[in-house]
């Protein structure tokens, strides 16, 4: 079984086995189940159940309802710290803190099927988004671009995902275990190396260079952007195990929390990309 860079997803139901570039195919192993009487194995013990397996229309849905909220309340946030630029640094902080402690809650509380959780961080995270992009953004905050900017942050950020998700379903590359460990390996260097630049900027003007706008920078959040976008690659193989292993309809919403992560953090790596060269 692989596993994915994705904390959410790897509490998430999971099937030995399984499959890649396939999305709702059918269930692995549904030959062994009939290898020997021609037939499916009941267990008599089991108890009935009328709650249906996820399907991929489940898992748009349910994405496609978080990003909505996430994206109204990224508005709502704008405007208000526009109309207001005390709110900024309230929002961001606020929205990024609560936002962490929801994931953390729904991954190692396994309450990752957990409508109100993911809604919940939706809104958190689309106030911190909204503030962040409008201190990325306007000149109060030494930004610039403007709204301009965070379209173009918005289109790369959906153009890598469904970049991605075409690669994934052509299969141009393979969810393999060594891939795996080189993305997850990757994401634990550079979630190093932002700590450790953090730590360095209590003593060091600027730190280790990494968030400057420098060229070292410059090439931080490309290396960033790259490891968010393979990361999609193990977020959609973790969601295509979870529709062969006919996970219940609820498990949509883990999976959707999963993607907003993602999508989330290689928002804020594009942004901040597009703004060094805005400030240039």
């Amino acid at each position: 079984m692989r596993t994915t860079s994705n904390p959410v997803f790897r509490n998430l139901p999971k099937q030995e086995g399984g499959g890649y570039a396939t999305f709702g195919s059918a269930t692995a192993g549904a030959a062994q189940v009939t290898q020997q009487f021609g037939q499916p194995q009941v267990d008599p013990w089991a108890r009935p159940t009328t709650e249906r397996s996820m399907t991929i229309d489940d898992v748009v849905t349910k994405t496609g309802i978080t990003l909505g909220v996430l994206a109204i309340s990224a508005l709502v946030s704008y405007v208000l710290v526009h109309s207001n630029t005390g709110l900024a640094a309230p929002f961001v902080i606020g929205g990024g803190l609560i936002g962490l402690v929801l994931v953390l809650v729904a991954t190692f509380g396994r309450k990752m099927d957990n409508p109100a959780i993911v809604l919940a961080y939706a809104v958190a995270e689309g106030f911190f988004l909204g503030a962040l992009s409008f201190m990325f953004t306007d000149i109060t905050f030494g930004g610039a671009g403007g709204a301009t900017l965070i379209a173009q942050a918005v289109l790369g950020t959906f153009g890598v995902f469904f970049g991605m998700l075409v690669v994934y379903r052509t299969g141009a590359i393979r969810v393999t275990p060594r891939l795996t460990r080189m993305i997850v390996g990757a994401l634990v260097g550079v979630l190093v190396l932002a700590l450790g630049n953090i730590i360095a900027s209590f003593f060091i003007e600027g730190g280790l260079g990494l968030r400057d706008g420098g060229p070292l920078a410059i090439i931080f959040s490309l290396v960033c952007i790259g490891i968010a976008a393979f990361s999609f690659l193990l977020d959609f193989d973790s969601a295509d195990q979870l529709i062969r292993a006919q996970a219940p309809e609820k498990a949509a919403w883990g999976v959707a929390l999963g993607l907003t992560v993602t999508l989330v953090w290689l928002y804020v790596e594009i942004l901040r990309l597009l703004s060094y060269f805005q400030n240039d």
